[in-house]
């Protein structure tokens, strides 16, 4: 049995859309819930995803997807989308997502745990095999809905082209020193590269 969120609340929960916080903070963690805050507190984005959430459902062993309302309670289809989004959006191996779901206050805010009251913690294994769940197929689902909300917010069609900026860094990787037999390597390597794409350009039919 699954459900996409709880929608009763626990003493000291807060509700999701009163989370405070910090827009200050360079870290990553702020700005991923900050976001999916945003898809909360949108109702017709939050509708959209929480319709694509109920299809996460773990399948007999038969293959057939166990059902909505018959058996015991699994992980809220929320909370998985949460785990799992921090998870990518940070690169984290499971350990790192575990610490972060027992320790971390206004992640376990947004997973609908009290300060004080709520003592839950999550099993390394618990987190395996619910998060297997959120597949790359409905990730890219919820990636469409949040880009179509996007558009609406920017007041833009999908037609239109959009833009952005970006930075760019240095990054300390090894270079081969310049030596003749290098740099030939190199030429003759770029040569053959351009003899083929010429090739195939130019080929008669």
């Amino acid at each position: 049995m699954r459900n996409v969120i709880n929608t009763q609340a626990s003493l000291g929960e807060w509700p999701i859309g009163d989370i405070v916080l910090d827009l200050k903070s360079r870290d990553d963690i702020p700005k991923l819930l900050v976001g999916l805050q945003y898809i909360y507190k949108t109702p017709g984005l939050r509708d959209e995803v929480f319709a694509i959430l109920q299809d996460i459902i773990p399948r007999h062993v038969d293959g057939k997807k166990a059902s909505h309302t018959l058996g015991r309670p699994g992980m809220e289809q929320w909370k998985i989308l949460v785990l799992g989004v921090v998870r990518l959006g940070l690169d984290a191996d499971y350990d790192r997502l575990q610490e972060l779901a027992n320790q971390h206050n206004t992640l376990r805010q947004m997973l609908g745990h009290a300060d004080w009251y709520d003592k839950h913690t999550y099993e390394l294994q618990t987190l395996k095999d619910n998060l297997r769940l959120f597949t790359p197929e409905l990730l890219g689902r919820i990636n469409d809905a949040v880009v179509r909300a996007g558009h609406t917010l920017g007041k833009k069609s999908p037609e239109d082209v959009l833009t952005g900026r970006c930075d760019s860094f240095v990054v300390e990787t090894d270079v081969h020193f310049p030596t003749d037999i290098n740099l030939l390597y190199d030429a003759i390597r770029k040569t053959i590269g351009c003899c083929a794409q010429i090739s195939n350009t130019h080929a008669p039919l």
